[in-house]
Protein backbone atom coordinates (compact mmCIF):
# COMPACT_ATOMS: atom_id res chain seq x y z
CA UNK A 1 0.00 0.00 0.00
CA UNK A 2 1.23 3.55 -1.04
CA UNK A 3 1.43 6.14 1.70
CA UNK A 4 1.00 9.78 2.17
CA UNK A 5 1.90 12.59 4.47
CA UNK A 6 -1.23 14.61 5.88
CA UNK A 7 0.08 18.28 6.02
CA UNK A 8 3.85 18.66 5.58
CA UNK A 9 4.64 17.65 9.68
CA UNK A 10 1.59 14.93 10.06
CA UNK A 11 1.45 11.55 10.21
CA UNK A 12 1.85 8.58 7.57
CA UNK A 13 -1.47 6.98 6.09
CA UNK A 14 -2.45 4.66 3.11
CA UNK A 15 -2.97 6.84 0.03
CA UNK A 16 -6.74 6.00 0.10
CA UNK A 17 -8.14 5.68 3.30
CA UNK A 18 -12.10 4.27 3.75
CA UNK A 19 -15.23 6.28 4.47
CA UNK A 20 -17.12 4.28 6.62
CA UNK A 21 -19.91 6.40 6.75
CA UNK A 22 -22.86 4.07 4.26
CA UNK A 23 -22.15 1.21 6.39
CA UNK A 24 -24.52 2.48 8.74
CA UNK A 25 -26.91 5.28 7.18
CA UNK A 26 -27.91 7.36 4.35
CA UNK A 27 -27.50 4.85 1.20
CA UNK A 28 -29.60 2.29 1.81
CA UNK A 29 -29.74 -0.99 3.95
CA UNK A 30 -26.66 -2.25 5.56
CA UNK A 31 -25.18 -5.86 6.09
CA UNK A 32 -22.99 -5.55 9.46
CA UNK A 33 -21.08 -8.57 8.62
CA UNK A 34 -19.96 -7.74 4.98
CA UNK A 35 -19.51 -4.03 6.74
CA UNK A 36 -16.62 -5.46 9.39
CA UNK A 37 -15.24 -7.86 7.09
CA UNK A 38 -14.93 -4.71 4.65
CA UNK A 39 -12.87 -2.86 6.91
CA UNK A 40 -10.81 -5.95 8.26
CA UNK A 41 -10.01 -6.75 4.19
CA UNK A 42 -9.29 -2.51 4.19
CA UNK A 43 -6.28 -3.32 6.83
CA UNK A 44 -4.75 -6.70 5.78
CA UNK A 45 -4.59 -4.33 2.22
CA UNK A 46 -2.83 -1.76 4.11
CA UNK A 47 -5.41 0.21 3.70
CA UNK A 48 -5.40 2.23 7.93
CA UNK A 49 -7.02 5.25 7.43
CA UNK A 50 -10.55 4.98 8.40
CA UNK A 51 -13.10 7.30 8.44
CA UNK A 52 -16.37 7.75 10.61
CA UNK A 53 -18.32 10.34 12.71
CA UNK A 54 -20.71 10.34 15.91
CA UNK A 55 -23.60 11.57 14.08
CA UNK A 56 -23.32 8.54 11.08
CA UNK A 57 -25.77 5.92 12.32
CA UNK A 58 -26.42 8.42 15.47
CA UNK A 59 -23.40 6.48 16.96
CA UNK A 60 -23.83 3.06 15.39
CA UNK A 61 -21.39 3.66 12.90
CA UNK A 62 -18.86 4.05 15.76
CA UNK A 63 -20.00 1.76 17.54
CA UNK A 64 -19.42 -0.62 14.20
CA UNK A 65 -16.01 0.65 13.42
CA UNK A 66 -15.25 -0.12 17.07
CA UNK A 67 -16.13 -4.37 16.68
CA UNK A 68 -14.46 -4.20 13.40
CA UNK A 69 -10.62 -2.88 14.89
CA UNK A 70 -11.16 -4.39 17.73
CA UNK A 71 -7.40 -6.23 18.37
CA UNK A 72 -6.14 -4.92 15.71
CA UNK A 73 -5.80 -0.79 16.94
CA UNK A 74 -2.10 -0.63 16.01
CA UNK A 75 -3.22 -1.06 12.47
CA UNK A 76 -5.51 1.46 12.34
CA UNK A 77 -4.97 5.35 12.00
CA UNK A 78 -8.69 6.62 13.30
CA UNK A 79 -10.44 9.39 12.21
CA UNK A 80 -13.76 10.70 13.60
CA UNK A 81 -15.91 14.14 13.74
CA UNK A 82 -18.23 15.90 15.86
CA UNK A 83 -20.27 19.38 15.48
CA UNK A 84 -23.16 18.07 13.63
CA UNK A 85 -26.50 17.81 16.01
CA UNK A 86 -29.53 15.48 15.03
CA UNK A 87 -32.23 14.52 16.57
CA UNK A 88 -33.00 11.35 17.82
CA UNK A 89 -35.25 10.38 14.54
CA UNK A 90 -32.77 11.55 12.43
CA UNK A 91 -33.31 15.29 11.29
CA UNK A 92 -30.12 17.93 11.09
CA UNK A 93 -30.82 20.53 13.82
CA UNK A 94 -27.62 22.37 13.35
CA UNK A 95 -23.83 22.78 14.44
CA UNK A 96 -22.26 23.02 17.80
CA UNK A 97 -18.58 23.41 18.49
CA UNK A 98 -18.83 24.68 21.87
CA UNK A 99 -15.98 24.02 24.49
CA UNK A 100 -18.27 21.70 26.50
CA UNK A 101 -19.99 20.02 23.37
CA UNK A 102 -16.95 18.92 22.18
CA UNK A 103 -15.54 17.11 25.18
CA UNK A 104 -18.78 15.45 25.89
CA UNK A 105 -18.51 14.32 22.27
CA UNK A 106 -14.89 13.08 21.93
CA UNK A 107 -15.96 10.95 25.18
CA UNK A 108 -18.63 9.38 23.61
CA UNK A 109 -16.80 8.80 20.65
CA UNK A 110 -13.95 7.10 22.80
CA UNK A 111 -16.69 4.70 24.51
CA UNK A 112 -18.30 3.57 20.87
CA UNK A 113 -15.03 3.38 19.28
CA UNK A 114 -13.75 0.91 22.47
CA UNK A 115 -10.85 2.62 22.31
CA UNK A 116 -8.30 5.50 24.62
CA UNK A 117 -7.47 7.93 21.61
CA UNK A 118 -8.30 9.16 18.53
CA UNK A 119 -5.76 9.56 15.69
CA UNK A 120 -7.66 12.27 14.11
CA UNK A 121 -10.74 14.24 15.68
CA UNK A 122 -12.04 16.54 12.78
CA UNK A 123 -14.98 19.44 13.38
CA UNK A 124 -17.68 18.09 10.99
CA UNK A 125 -18.88 21.41 10.65
CA UNK A 126 -17.78 25.05 11.79
CA UNK A 127 -20.44 26.72 14.08
CA UNK A 128 -20.65 30.35 12.94
CA UNK A 129 -21.82 30.78 16.61
CA UNK A 130 -19.01 29.89 18.14
CA UNK A 131 -15.47 31.26 16.93
CA UNK A 132 -13.74 28.97 16.19
CA UNK A 133 -10.60 29.95 18.47
CA UNK A 134 -12.85 28.53 21.36
CA UNK A 135 -13.71 25.15 19.39
CA UNK A 136 -10.05 24.60 18.49
CA UNK A 137 -8.73 25.32 21.67
CA UNK A 138 -11.19 23.01 23.36
CA UNK A 139 -9.74 20.42 20.84
CA UNK A 140 -6.21 21.19 21.84
CA UNK A 141 -6.84 20.74 25.33
CA UNK A 142 -8.09 17.06 24.06
CA UNK A 143 -4.73 16.59 22.75
CA UNK A 144 -3.00 18.26 25.82
CA UNK A 145 -4.81 14.95 27.57
CA UNK A 146 -3.59 12.24 25.34
CA UNK A 147 -7.39 11.46 23.98
CA UNK A 148 -6.41 12.63 20.54
CA UNK A 149 -3.27 13.06 18.10
CA UNK A 150 -3.92 15.44 15.58
CA UNK A 151 -6.80 17.72 14.88
CA UNK A 152 -8.79 18.60 11.42
CA UNK A 153 -11.36 20.58 10.21
CA UNK A 154 -14.22 20.03 7.73
CA UNK A 155 -15.57 22.34 5.03
CA UNK A 156 -13.78 24.99 6.18
CA UNK A 157 -12.97 28.00 4.46
CA UNK A 158 -9.79 29.77 3.84
CA UNK A 159 -9.67 32.65 6.99
CA UNK A 160 -11.42 29.78 9.48
CA UNK A 161 -8.27 27.56 8.63
CA UNK A 162 -5.82 30.37 9.43
CA UNK A 163 -7.38 31.25 12.54
CA UNK A 164 -7.70 27.62 13.63
CA UNK A 165 -4.15 27.39 12.74
CA UNK A 166 -2.61 29.79 15.04
CA UNK A 167 -4.41 28.14 17.99
CA UNK A 168 -3.36 24.64 17.53
CA UNK A 169 -1.63 23.11 14.37
CA UNK A 170 -4.19 21.62 12.06
CA UNK A 171 -3.22 18.37 10.32
CA UNK A 172 -5.89 17.98 7.61
CA UNK A 173 -9.02 19.56 6.02
CA UNK A 174 -11.55 17.17 5.16
CA UNK A 175 -14.02 18.46 2.13
CA UNK A 176 -15.84 16.89 -0.74
CA UNK A 177 -13.40 16.95 -4.04
CA UNK A 178 -13.96 14.81 -7.69
CA UNK A 179 -14.24 14.97 -11.06
CA UNK A 180 -17.40 16.83 -10.07
CA UNK A 181 -17.33 18.65 -7.74
CA UNK A 182 -14.02 21.36 -7.23
CA UNK A 183 -15.19 23.89 -5.01
CA UNK A 184 -11.75 23.25 -2.81
CA UNK A 185 -9.68 24.70 -6.07
CA UNK A 186 -11.25 28.20 -5.50
CA UNK A 187 -8.88 29.08 -2.83
CA UNK A 188 -8.86 26.18 0.23
CA UNK A 189 -6.20 24.01 -1.68
CA UNK A 190 -3.84 26.61 -1.85
CA UNK A 191 -4.54 27.80 1.31
CA UNK A 192 -3.93 24.41 2.80
CA UNK A 193 -0.30 23.86 0.97
CA UNK A 194 0.53 27.14 2.33
CA UNK A 195 -0.07 26.24 5.85
CA UNK A 196 1.26 22.70 5.50
CA UNK A 197 -2.44 21.24 6.31
CA UNK A 198 -2.90 17.89 4.42
CA UNK A 199 -5.87 17.86 2.65
CA UNK A 200 -8.55 14.48 2.73
CA UNK A 201 -11.08 14.31 0.08
CA UNK A 202 -14.48 12.63 0.64
CA UNK A 203 -17.04 11.86 -1.90
CA UNK A 204 -14.43 11.18 -4.37
CA UNK A 205 -16.82 9.02 -6.59
CA UNK A 206 -19.02 11.40 -6.22
CA UNK A 207 -21.37 9.76 -3.81
CA UNK A 208 -21.27 6.82 -6.00
CA UNK A 209 -22.73 8.37 -9.19
CA UNK A 210 -19.15 8.10 -10.94
CA UNK A 211 -18.77 4.64 -10.72
CA UNK A 212 -21.23 4.46 -13.96
CA UNK A 213 -23.22 2.19 -11.60
CA UNK A 214 -26.20 4.19 -11.08
CA UNK A 215 -28.20 4.76 -14.18
CA UNK A 216 -31.60 5.73 -13.08
CA UNK A 217 -32.85 6.91 -10.25
CA UNK A 218 -34.99 3.96 -9.22
CA UNK A 219 -31.13 2.62 -8.73
CA UNK A 220 -31.56 3.93 -5.21
CA UNK A 221 -33.08 2.38 -2.52
CA UNK A 222 -36.30 4.09 -1.34
CA UNK A 223 -34.55 4.69 2.20
CA UNK A 224 -31.28 6.25 0.02
CA UNK A 225 -30.88 10.16 1.03
CA UNK A 226 -29.39 10.52 -2.35
CA UNK A 227 -32.70 11.12 -3.76
CA UNK A 228 -32.80 13.95 -2.01
CA UNK A 229 -29.69 15.57 -3.46
CA UNK A 230 -30.32 18.29 -6.01
CA UNK A 231 -27.39 16.36 -8.56
CA UNK A 232 -29.53 13.34 -8.69
CA UNK A 233 -32.98 14.67 -9.35
CA UNK A 234 -35.06 15.24 -12.63
CA UNK A 235 -32.88 17.10 -15.36
CA UNK A 236 -29.61 17.27 -13.24
CA UNK A 237 -29.84 13.27 -13.18
CA UNK A 238 -29.73 12.66 -16.68
CA UNK A 239 -27.26 15.66 -17.53
CA UNK A 240 -24.67 14.68 -14.91
CA UNK A 241 -25.28 10.81 -16.55
CA UNK A 242 -23.88 12.19 -19.71
CA UNK A 243 -20.87 13.63 -17.77
CA UNK A 244 -20.69 9.49 -16.31
CA UNK A 245 -20.96 8.20 -20.02
CA UNK A 246 -17.67 10.14 -20.85
CA UNK A 247 -15.50 8.87 -18.00
CA UNK A 248 -16.85 5.75 -18.74
CA UNK A 249 -15.44 5.85 -22.64
CA UNK A 250 -11.90 6.99 -21.16
CA UNK A 251 -11.88 4.48 -18.35
CA UNK A 252 -12.71 2.37 -21.00
CA UNK A 253 -9.62 3.28 -23.36
CA UNK A 254 -7.06 2.81 -20.12
CA UNK A 255 -8.65 -0.41 -19.65
CA UNK A 256 -9.97 0.40 -15.97
CA UNK A 257 -12.75 0.99 -13.84
CA UNK A 258 -14.75 4.45 -14.14
CA UNK A 259 -14.12 4.23 -10.35
CA UNK A 260 -10.38 3.78 -10.71
CA UNK A 261 -10.42 6.78 -13.00
CA UNK A 262 -12.02 8.80 -11.10
CA UNK A 263 -9.99 8.08 -7.81
CA UNK A 264 -7.25 7.80 -9.90
CA UNK A 265 -7.70 11.84 -10.98
CA UNK A 266 -8.12 13.09 -7.30
CA UNK A 267 -4.55 11.60 -6.69
CA UNK A 268 -3.32 13.53 -9.24
CA UNK A 269 -4.17 16.65 -7.89
CA UNK A 270 -1.63 16.35 -5.76
CA UNK A 271 0.65 14.17 -3.34
CA UNK A 272 -1.09 16.07 -0.44
CA UNK A 273 -4.21 14.85 -0.73
CA UNK A 274 -6.28 11.57 0.36
CA UNK A 275 -8.94 10.35 -0.96
CA UNK A 276 -11.53 8.28 1.59
CA UNK A 277 -13.93 6.46 -1.01
CA UNK A 278 -16.99 4.95 0.82
CA UNK A 279 -17.95 1.31 0.72
CA UNK A 280 -19.46 -1.28 2.80
CA UNK A 281 -18.78 -4.13 0.22
CA UNK A 282 -15.07 -5.96 0.17
CA UNK A 283 -15.43 -6.22 -3.82
CA UNK A 284 -15.82 -2.73 -4.27
CA UNK A 285 -12.75 -2.26 -1.77
CA UNK A 286 -10.00 -3.65 -4.01
CA UNK A 287 -11.68 -1.80 -6.78
CA UNK A 288 -10.68 1.36 -5.28
CA UNK A 289 -7.23 0.56 -3.74
CA UNK A 290 -6.15 -0.80 -7.38
CA UNK A 291 -6.86 2.99 -7.99
CA UNK A 292 -3.39 3.49 -7.00
CA UNK A 293 -1.62 1.40 -9.49
CA UNK A 294 -3.14 3.61 -12.09
CA UNK A 295 -0.73 5.94 -13.92
CA UNK A 296 -2.23 9.06 -15.60
CA UNK A 297 -0.18 11.12 -18.17
CA UNK A 298 -0.27 14.75 -19.17
CA UNK A 299 -2.77 13.98 -22.28
CA UNK A 300 -5.11 11.63 -20.11
CA UNK A 301 -5.12 14.48 -17.64
CA UNK A 302 -6.23 16.73 -20.59
CA UNK A 303 -8.89 14.21 -22.35
CA UNK A 304 -10.60 14.01 -18.29
CA UNK A 305 -10.00 17.87 -18.10
CA UNK A 306 -11.84 17.80 -21.63
CA UNK A 307 -14.97 15.50 -20.64
CA UNK A 308 -15.03 16.76 -17.06
CA UNK A 309 -14.50 20.87 -16.96
CA UNK A 310 -14.68 22.37 -13.83
CA UNK A 311 -18.05 23.28 -12.88
CA UNK A 312 -19.92 20.74 -15.42
CA UNK A 313 -22.10 19.00 -12.45
CA UNK A 314 -26.02 19.60 -12.83
CA UNK A 315 -27.22 20.72 -9.47
CA UNK A 316 -25.72 21.68 -5.82
CA UNK A 317 -23.93 19.23 -4.06
CA UNK A 318 -26.37 18.76 -1.21
CA UNK A 319 -29.93 19.76 -0.43
CA UNK A 320 -30.60 23.61 0.16
CA UNK A 321 -30.67 23.32 4.40
CA UNK A 322 -26.92 21.88 4.35
CA UNK A 323 -25.55 23.80 2.09
CA UNK A 324 -25.33 26.74 4.36
CA UNK A 325 -22.78 25.17 6.53
CA UNK A 326 -20.50 24.86 3.71
CA UNK A 327 -16.77 26.24 3.30
CA UNK A 328 -17.38 28.53 6.16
Amino acid sequence: MKRRTLGSKGPSVSAVGLGCMGMSEFYGSGDDEESIATIQRALDLGMDFLDTADVYGLGRNEELVGRAIRGRRSEVFLATKFGIVREAAGPLRGVNGKPEYVRSCCEASLRRLGVDVIDLYYQHRVDPATPIEETVGAMARLVAEGKVRHLGLSEAGPATLRRAQAVHPITALQTEYSLWTRDPEDGVLATCRELGIGFVAYSPLGRGFLTGEIRRPEDFAETDSRRMHPRFQGENFQRNLDLVGRIRELAAAKRVKPSQLAIGWVLAQGGDIVPIPGTKRRSYLEENARALDIELSAEDLRRIAEAAPKGIAAGTRYPAPMMQWLNH
